[in-house]
């Protein structure tokens, strides 16, 4: 088994904090979550994570105009270039203090950020390889509070910043001698948003207690002028000043110099009196045009954000109710309103073309995107809001389940990440959830006392199963043949079983003497394995009256149980961090692996001891021969279980502003009355303070503000062999297998070549090419030979293989059918490899099963596509045959009323000619 296990995608995290962006095609959003950026494809329903990470959480981003680069800057000010065409990380940039926006000037060669109560401008990153891509253009000083908010001109001549100090501020972005800087005032609160008018110097400022302000401008974009350059200007000013004998005064613009003499910059700096006027040219002024009020009298919903697209006039305001206004301006025209949560919307942005608007909700974690002249949803997802407990593949590997503390289930397509049904009936956290062996039932257990089976076919929850008495379950099994259903109790020591047919109790098993941590079925057989806190796991027979079959002892609490998926092995986690391995049919102990020093765990910063290391998650490979370990900490560990080494670690997060992510506590904040982290610092602030109450293990059930602790609660292979997942604190992990980047060669010699290949491929020895392309291992190269192959001799080549390729090659059309169009040709290879060496996989059925799992799933999802398309195409067959059918019956209809009116006229002509 190869170890190149990359990350792949994040589900269950839609939005966390910052600005959305759309894409230049408007087709797709960007959105940050946490320390990452996740980009939805809105018209093919699709979602990618870019693997690219910040220290911390993303504050806010921009993206070129161009659409090819993005800027991310996190809480501290530690900002990233990231290349969207290739997904690579450019440079790294530190702004040393918080950053409250970033924005592209239109033509994308400038760019400006605002942090405290300056906005800086520089020059935004070109083609060219650059040794600092970043280059400070200039510095803009002004408003007295905190910028929050900029807007750019269409020309990129000029740019606006809102500050918290009720001021709007206009800067020119080069030297223009009648606007140097504007300062706009009229509001009494903070300022959410500034926006130009389209092609215009005209404003619009939005204050959070929710007031609009229309700015008119005297002066068109056109009329800006350059003046004189500064030195010019210096000397004209200081020869004024020695003829008028006035005293030096400071001057608006000067250049800051450092120590080795050369100019590091330009520094703006505005004041509330009137820019100097040059000579002969006008000075811009600005003058309010109307003033309006989004509070009706006596109402008070407080204004959270805000987006003007300038081509259609659309103003869009989200408030802190979860409701949006829609206005045209400049008339403020009300187009429609509408309350799409209840939590307060953070975030606003419209695409290109001013027809979706996206919306972001950081306190539920929703992503919503708009259609605003249908009313309908384009996109619409949330994540669970809090902690994620469990996961669980579908036998084919298509989709996941997870369950969290939020006492919603949720199904994933792991093809889109997207989430396409939620399950809300459990009224508490739900523990445990699992598939059965059809694929199409979802069982769930949670601490509400219930267990719960949901029908994927018609969406709706069939089955609930509950104890005579109230439990809360913290453990879940279902059997292979899907028909018994366990739920272990973490309060009253018991294992209850159903009946999943009927949904009736069938036995209670007891024995333990401790909370039940976790339970598994065996794959092969109908024995049910138990792990509790007594030290104890065991074997339940459910053909023998469910009795004990095996009890086996273990050296400290146990946490967690798996089979192997050939049920051979059984492995346990302990709560000294070993996990142990065993032969169920003898219950002899084959071996251990000691993890605790490999797991690493974090400490919290209100800890004052380290944890004990156990595992918590266990689960095997889909070919038995390594085991995924996780627990709380930051780290996934994968060992070989025939020689019980690690092979390798996983670091599933690097973001700091989770909790317990380093291992050792930071001395700088260690002073001699205690810790600076057991200091409330944010009390007086409007989203509470950062400490969780005392003895709150999972989340915080008050209003305070928190934060998270990263953990791994479960993991889990896909059936298919070629991924893996991991729910923790930053969502649902995927990683999967990079063939594209791994040159793995097998037996390879110095005549093994592409062009010895190539050569074998003219002389059409269609075998040996692709004996030889497996050797080298090289995937083009492979796809390249067998397509060359004819569809006639696709047979007399699968019969001349060696059992070793056979395997090889059905695994290489098995992961190669799941993209190709070429799906005819791609079956047959299959059918014929399946056909002629059927029994001879057969009887390595062990090696083979993720294989044939992964080309299941790839013929059921081109099954599933093509089925729609056929069902479409016969639906419109019928209907342009029903409607020929009837044009015909018109057309018919309409012939016989004239051969009747011929008729008619025939019989008039006769009796005329009678009667004369």
């Amino acid at each position: 088994m190869k170890f190149a296990y990359k990350f792949s995608n994040l589900l269950g995290a839609f939005y966390r904090h910052g600005n959305l962006c759309f894409s230049k095609d408007g087709n797709s959003v960007i959105s940050p979550v946490g320390n990452r950026i996740s980009v939805f494809d809105l018209k093919n329903n699709r979602s990618e994570t870019l693997p690219a990470s910040t220290t911390k959480n993303i504050s806010c981003l921009g993206i070129s105009p161009d659409g090819s680069l993005a800027i991310l800057i996190d809480e501290d000010g530690a900002a990233i270039l990231v290349s969207l065409v290739t997904r690579a990380v450019l440079h790294h940039h530190h702004f040393h203090s918080p950053v409250h926006s970033v924005s592209f000037s239109p033509d994308g060669r400038k760019f400006v950020i605002t942090k405290e109560n300056v906005a800086l401008m520089y020059h935004a990153p070109g083609r060219n390889r650059e040794f600092n891509a970043f280059a400070l253009d200039k510095s803009y000083y002004g408003p007295f509070d905190e910028t929050t908010c900029i807007d750019w001109t269409d020309d990129s001549k000029c740019f606006a910043v809102g500050s918290k100090d009720m001021t709007t501020w206009i800067f020119g972005a080069e030297r223009w001698a009648n606007l140097i800087y504007y300062s706009l005032g009229g509001h009494k609160d903070i300022i959410v948003g500034c926006f130009f008018e389209n092609d215009s110097l005209d404003m619009y400022t939005v204050s959070q207690e929710g007031t609009l302000c229309v700015w008119e401008s005297d002066t068109a974009l056109e009329g800006l002028r350059k003046g004189p350059k500064y030195s010019e200007r210096k000397k004209m000013e200081e020869k004024k000043k020695r003829e008028e004998g006035e005293s030096n005064e400071d001057d608006d613009v000067e250049d800051i110099v450092g120590e080795d003499g050369e100019t590091r910059g330009d520094v703006i700096k505005g004041s509330a009196d009137t820019p100097k006027q040059v000579e002969g040219i006008k000075n811009v002024r600005y003058s309010q045009r109307s003033k309006h009020y989004f509070n009706k009298a006596g109402d008070f919903n407080k204004l959270t954000a805000a987006a003007f697209h300038k081509k259609t006039h659309i103003l869009v305001t989200g408030f802190a109710s979860g409701a949006f206004h829609l206005h045209e301006l400049p008339e403020f025209d009300l187009i429609h309103s509408l309350s799409i949560s209840d939590q307060r919307i953070s975030t606003i942005a419209m695409n290109p073309t001013g027809d979706w608007i996206g919306f972001g909700c950081s306190g539920l974690g929703q992503l919503l995107v708009w259609e605003w002249q249908s009313e309908s949803y384009v996109f619409k997802q949330q994540g669970h809001f809090n902690n994620m407990n469990s996961l669980a593949y579908s036998p084919d590997g298509q989709y996941l389940v997870t369950g969290g503390d939020d006492g919603k289930v949720k199904v994933w397509n792991t093809n889109s990440g997207l989430c396409f049904v939620t399950f809300t009936e459990h009224s508490s956290g739900v523990t445990n959830v699992a598939f059965t062996s059809s694929g199409f039932v979802v069982v769930s257990a949670s601490l509400d006392g219930t267990v719960r089976a949901f029908d994927l076919h018609r969406y709706r929850n069939f089955r609930t199963m509950t104890s005579p008495r109230p439990a809360q379950f913290s453990s879940l099994a279902v059997d292979s043949s899907g028909e018994l259903v366990c739920a272990g109790s973490q309060d009253s020591f018991e294992i209850f079983l159903w009946s999943m047919q009927t949904g009736r109790l069938l036995e209670v098993l007891s024995g333990h003497e401790g909370p039940v941590s976790n339970l598994c079925f065996s794959p092969v057989q109908s024995v049910l394995a138990s792990v509790s806190w007594d030290k104890t796991v065991r074997l339940w027979d459910m053909l023998d009256s469910w009795q004990t079959k095996e009890t086996l002892r273990l050296t400290s609490d146990g946490l967690a149980v798996t089979y192997r998926p050939d049920g051979q092995e059984l492995a346990v986690a302990s709560l000294d961090g070993e996990i142990t391995f065993w032969t169920p049919q003898t219950g002899g102990q084959t071996g251990s692996i000691a993890g605790r020093h490999d797991l690493q765990m974090g400490r919290k910063e209100t800890e004052k001891i380290t944890a004990k290391q156990s595992f918590t998650s266990l689960c095997y490979s889909a070919d038995g021969e390594s085991i995924l370990a996780g627990g709380q900490s930051k780290f996934v560990c994968i060992y070989n279980i025939k020689e019980h080494v690690l092979m390798k670690k996983f670091e599933i997060s690097c973001n700091l502003s989770l909790d317990a992510m380093e291992e050792f506590l930071d001395r700088r904040k260690m002073t001699e009355f205690g810790s600076l982290s057991l200091v409330d610092e944010g009390t007086g602030d409007g989203d509470g303070v950062e400490l969780s109450l005392p003895g709150v293990k999972r989340g915080d059930m008050s209003s305070r503000r928190f934060i998270p602790e990263i953990r791994v609660s479960s993991l889990c292979f896909s059936p298919t062999g070629r991924s893996w997942a991991a729910a923790s604190t930053e969502g649902l992990l995927i990683y999967s297998l990079d063939a594209s980047l791994v040159f793995d060669p097998y037996d390879l010699d110095m005549d093994v070549t592409p062009a010895s290949i190539r050569k074998q491929m003219k002389t059409k020895e269609w075998a040996s090419a692709i004996l030889l392309s497996f050797r080298l291992n090289e995937m083009p190269l492979i796809r390249e030979v067998l397509e060359a192959v004819p569809y006639d001799q696709i047979t007399v080549v699968c019969s001349s293989l060696p059992d070793v390729y056979v395997d090889k090659l059905l695994n290489f059309v098995a992961s190669t059918l799941e993209k190709s169009n070429h799906l005819q040709f791609y079956l047959s290879w299959a059918q014929c490899l399946l056909t002629l060496h059927g029994q001879k996989l057969k009887n390595r059925s062990g090696a083979v099963l993720p294989t044939v799992q992964q080309l299941l799933k790839s013929i059921q999802r081109h099954s599933d596509d093509l089925s729609k398309l056929c069902d479409w195409n016969i639906y419109n067959i019928r209907y342009a045959a029903a409607l020929s059918k009837q044009r015909g019956m018109k057309r018919t209809a309409a012939e016989s009323l004239s051969d009747e009116d011929e008729e008619e006229e025939e019989v008039e002509m006769d009796s005329g000619v009678l009667e004369n």
